[in-house]
């Protein structure tokens, strides 16, 4: 139980970097709690914060002996939250920031192990009861945690979405919507999605650079019906396999393709600075 306190160490490590990193964005932070769709998008402001000072809290009360189970208790208590949530993305299929650490990062198989490694080291730490911690003690947990991340990043997440080079499959030519032009944005779309919502300005938005198209999977009359609560009148198309068809996880998700539908560049649009860095990566 001696040794434990190396994994108190390395948790606590973990928890103040990842606190401090996302204290110097909270506004991004809660917008990945949105992406998770667990909550209502209201609640994400409130729980970024609680996060935050749960973990700051947490790697306090895990270099205090006296304190530490607690310390310990809470970390694995986060941890198990954040478990539960990555799995959850996972089932249903979706591709989104795990929210992790400042750094983008998507959740996949690497987040989830580091993760759950870093529950089970949460686990050990509160066996190490109070015992005290030296230099040694410090030098084992920096090699735990180097350990935790390089497995993790070994573990790559899955490519989703169509390869770059490939035409874009819609069910109908794509030619009929560039007008001409040499570059066309298709967002992929849902009415049950609130992220969709907070982008269908900046889609409207970009119409006035190039032809945007809208994609969604649901019942057209009601996927219009949505848009026109919106004030939303861009062009639709609506099919059952049109996200399976392109490997695309869920919305929103955005393609940039030339006139004939070659894909120029893919990827998550949760936020305006992603949609941004697609349409500048496609050279528009």
């Amino acid at each position: 139980m001696h040794w434990f306190g190396s994994a108190a160490l390395a948790v606590c490590g973990v928890l103040a970097f990842a606190a401090i990193s996302k204290l110097r964005s909270v506004g991004g932070f809660a917008r990945s709690i949105e992406g998770y769709r667990i909550f209502p998008d209201r609640m994400a402001p409130v729980l970024a914060r609680v996060v935050i000072a749960a973990e700051l809290l947490s790697a306090v009360l895990l270099v205090v002996p006296p304190l530490r189970v607690w310390g310990a208790v809470l970390a694995a208590g986060l941890f198990g939250a954040f478990l539960t949530g990555m799995i959850s993305v996972l089932r249903r299929g979706m591709r989104v920031d795990c929210g992790c650490f400042r750094a983008a990062e998507k959740i996949g198989v690497g987040s989830v192990v580091r993760t759950a490694v870093l529950f089970v080291l949460a686990v050990l730490a509160g066996l190490a009861g109070d015992a005290p911690v030296g230099p040694v003690h410090a030098l084992l947990a920096a090699v735990l945690v180097a350990a935790v991340f390089g497995l993790s990043g070994l573990l790559k997440a899955p490519s989703y979405g169509p390869a770059p080079g490939a035409v874009l499959e819609i069910g109908t030519d794509v030619a009929t919507f560039a007008d001409g032009g040499d570059r066309v944005l298709f967002a992929y779309i849902s009415p049950l999605c609130g992220h969709c919502r907070l982008m269908l300005p900046e889609f409207g938005a970009a119409a006035r650079k190039l032809p945007v198209v809208l994609l969604s999977n649901g019942e057209p009359d009601e996927v219009r019906d949505y848009l026109d609560r919106q004030g939303i009148s861009l062009p639709l198309v609506t099919g059952p396999d049109v996200f399976d068809a392109n490997n695309v996880p869920g919305p929103p998700y955005a393609v940039v393709t030339t006139g004939t539908g070659v894909v120029l560049s893919h990827g998550g649009a949760n936020r305006p600075e992603q949609l941004a860095g697609l349409l500048a990566e496609a050279g528009n």
